[in-house]
């Protein structure tokens, strides 16, 4: 100590105007932490000449404090700036990739505008007629009204559209283009589709910033996009169809996703989370209004924030945050469509409502050893799950809801139920509903993403049990782990997207038609594995690896792996990407072109059609004629409409056909050869197996099939021409696909 004491001396003789570090005078300040009288006079000679340095910005031999806080923050900025430009750069460049590629295969600029708007098929081409609808109407508040009372688009029933189609995308769209002044410099339709390509540019860019900010690098955000475009046909139903309302809806989603995974995270300041709560809410409450499965989704999303925080693995109040902004946005929802009963009765409510009053009864949920806290964690579930149904089913006796066909559907896809329903069997059928094929999983593995997606799944679930045992053996939460430490699974907003990917892959696993929200954070949430030091150090630690510093060797990697990956990807998919956009390909429905154009030609105004829902919303986008039905599956009585109209394929005679049309007000129906004479396995989901089935003509007995109907099959026999059904019906247009047939006001009875 005497030593220590006459060094320090002298260090203070040969420095002049030093007298204030005297040791028993004053405390030093290290960094702003202050130190004690013994710890300041036991530092060595070198500490103490650095330490006078510090304190003496005038000394050139050193840097200051002011200058390494300079660097720091200039570096970080750089990084945010670069970072952004890439997001915002592959969020551009994938617009025009989809633009050019669209192009290319709908020969948009060289179509008119018939040709044009029969690309949009099914309930695509139904929002896309409301926009028009809008653009024609003498003013936004008379286009508005109209929408609001509508009398005009199905026969004999009076439709608020807004409500049923959840049209506020097109209202939008229609005033901006109004309002902007773009009557002069681009058309209708390139206007409508172009505010698609930038909704999907942003949805690019969010899955990038996601993947940025789990991993600290924004190679991570590059990898996500390379692999999401490359799985494009899985990840999107953009080339399927551009008005989906998919493919507005699910751009806000993942804009959700990205700001709830930054307000999760632990080190966070408060600026960047309040901004990031008010984009998850303005987000959440657009996802809600433009969708009406929207809430089905966020109900998933709660179930993974509701699991975080049942296992203490996030602070409470940010899932109490969240837990307002679905309330709000379900009170806000059900007043901007119209007091839509299918918000209250959402399990999203219900799970909330079952989650606040859990906690409410269980005060200290979150103490004592681990089997205690283990036991109130399962009484939890049961109080939350009990009160959750609970107040779902009170909900739907005090306030009906449509939703029973849907819980109908799901009874028998599982299994727990049969039924000989037409509408729930065709539904089952529908390419959404089945089982994922194994080409899926091929095209997955050959762009290399599932072979990554499951080996970061599978480190970060285990690195996530680890901390779930941590937390319930009363270890607090570490709220800025090292490096070093190796604790992947120390991050909530990692834990959340494990949550997350679970939840929508078991889903997609059992619906393929969800495999559009689960591919995307695949390619996301593989992007960051392979780009996050620190899951390459968790894998390190795990094998307690020592030839080489774990903590180097994690960042070599987390820049080398992303990089072949890359390198790989375009090798391989570049070329595939550049050919596509150098190939013209052809879509071209002549049939359908040439019964359009009849039909706005020939066909009084005042006439009704009826058909099958896919070529009825053809007939009303491109004519604006009333029609009997829609491509609507949310609606009981469109449901039973669409049954009934497609009795037409049925074996009924020509007197039931005539009353069903005559009863819907429609003059004319039409008859679709592609229908009518579908083939296929006898006990496959052609349309009029179905309906033979639902009828009871037809039954199948252990192999052996019965029929019971007297009839022929109406499509069939009313081509021939006989009696009855000249009587009844005219026929007055025909080509290969499409037969058209007059209903008759006044019968003529001819033998």
């Amino acid at each position: 100590m005497t030593e220590v004491r006459q060094r320090k001396e002298k260090t203070k003789e040969t420095l002049p105007g030093k007298d204030s570090l005297d040791c028993s005078e004053t405390p030093l300040k290290d960094n702003g932490c202050e130190m004690t009288e013994e710890q300041a006079c036991q530092e060595s000679e070198e500490s103490v000449l650095a330490k006078e340095n510090l304190d003496c910005p005038r000394t050139p031999r050193s840097k200051t404090p002011q200058c390494n806080s300079k660097s720091a923050l200039f570096q970080r900025l750089a990084k945010l700036f670069f970072g952004c430009l890439a997001a915002v750069t592959s969020g551009m460049m994938y617009a025009m990739y989809l633009s050019t590629y669209l192009e290319r295969k709908f020969w948009f600029s060289s179509r008119q505008e018939l040709e044009r708007e029969i690309t949009f098929q099914s309930d695509g081409g139904v929002y896309y007629y409301y926009y028009k609808q809008m653009l024609e109407a003498p003013s936004f508040q008379r286009g508005l009204y109209e929408l609001t009372c509508d009398n005009r688009t199905i026969s004999a029933r009076t439709i608020n559209v807004i409500e049923q189609l959840s049209l506020y995308p097109e209202l939008v769209t229609s005033f901006l283009y109004q309002i902007t002044g773009s009557q002069d410099v681009i058309e209708p339709i390139y206007f409508y589709i172009g505010v698609v390509f930038v909704l999907q540019a942003v949805h690019v860019t969010a899955l990038f910033v996601s993947s940025w900010i789990m991993s600290g690098t924004w190679i991570a955000g590059m990898l996500s996009v390379a692999w999401y475009i490359v799985n494009r046909a899985d990840a999107s139903k953009i080339e399927y169809a551009i008005p989906l309302r998919d493919n507005w809806a699910l751009p806000y989603f993942s804009c959700q996703v990205a700001a709830l995974t930054g307000f999760l995270r632990n080190n966070i300041n408060s600026s960047t989370e309040i901004f990031c709560y008010l984009l998850v809410s303005a987000s959440t409450f657009t996802f809600m209004v433009i969708w009406e499965h929207s809430h089905y989704v966020l109900f998933v999303q709660a179930l993974a924030l509701f699991l975080l925080d049942s296992f203490d693995m996030v602070q409470t109040r940010k899932v109490i945050d969240i837990y307002i902004i679905y309330l709000c946005s379900i009170a806000l929802g059900y007043f901007a469509q119209f007091q839509n009963t299918s918000m209250l009765s959402s399990p999203l409510l219900s799970l909330v409502a079952g989650s606040v009053l859990a906690r409410y009864l269980q005060q200290n949920m979150k103490k004592g050893p681990v089997v205690a806290r283990l036991m109130k964690i399962m009484l939890h579930f049961y109080l939350v799950f009990t009160i959750a149904f609970t107040f779902s089913f009170v909900v739907k006796k005090i306030v009906p809801s449509d939703s029973g066909h849907l819980f109908k559907l799901l009874e028998v896809k599982f299994g727990f139920n049969t039924t000989t329903d037409f509408t729930t069997n065709l539904l089952l059928c529908q390419e959404a509903f089945q089982v994922p094929s194994q080409d899926l999983f091929l095209r997955l593995t050959q762009a290399s993403v599932l072979p990554f997606y499951i080996l970061v799944l599978l480190v970060c679930i285990v690195s996530t049990v680890q901390m779930i045992y941590r937390r319930l053996s009363g270890e607090p939460m570490v709220t800025n782990p090292r490096l070093e430490d190796g604790r992947i699974g120390e991050q909530p907003e990692v834990i959340y997207h494990v949550f997350h990917t679970i939840l929508f892959g078991s889903l997609a696993m059992v619906f393929e038609g969800l495999k559009h929200l689960w591919i995307p954070y695949v390619c996301m949430f593989a992007a960051f594995g392979v780009c996050s030091p620190e899951l390459w150090m968790t894998v390190f630690k795990w094998l307690r690896l020592k030839s080489v510093h774990p903590a180097v060797l994690a960042l070599i990697l987390s820049t080398a792996v992303p990089t072949i990956i890359g390198f790989s990807l375009w090798r391989e998919y570049f070329p595939r990407l550049i050919n596509e956009l150098s190939e013209l390909q052809e879509f071209y429905d002549p049939d359908t072109v040439e019964l359009v154009s009849w039909i706005k030609r020939q066909v009084p105004v005042a006439a009704v059609f009826a058909g099958s829902p896919q070529i009825m919303s053809v007939v009303k986008l491109c004519s604006g004629w009333t029609v009997t039905s829609l491509p609507l599956y949310n609606d009981v009585d469109l449901l039973k409409r669409n049954e009934n109209i497609y009795q037409v394929y049925a074996m009924k005679s020509a007197e039931d056909i005539y009353k069903i049309l005559t009863s819907y007000k429609a003059n004319y129906v039409i008859i679709e050869e592609a229908v009518c004479s579908e083939m296929g396995p006898a006990r496959g989901c052609r349309v009029k197996d179905l309906l033979d089935v639902a009828n009871g003509h037809v039954v199948y007995d252990q192999g052996d099939m019965y029929a019971f109907s007297k009839h022929g099959r109406f499509c069939h026999e009313i081509k021939l021409n006989l009696s009855p059904y000249v009587n009844y019906f005219t026929r007055v247009f025909w080509n290969r696909s499409y037969h058209v047939y007059k209903v008759n006001t006044v019968i003529s009875f001819q033998y």
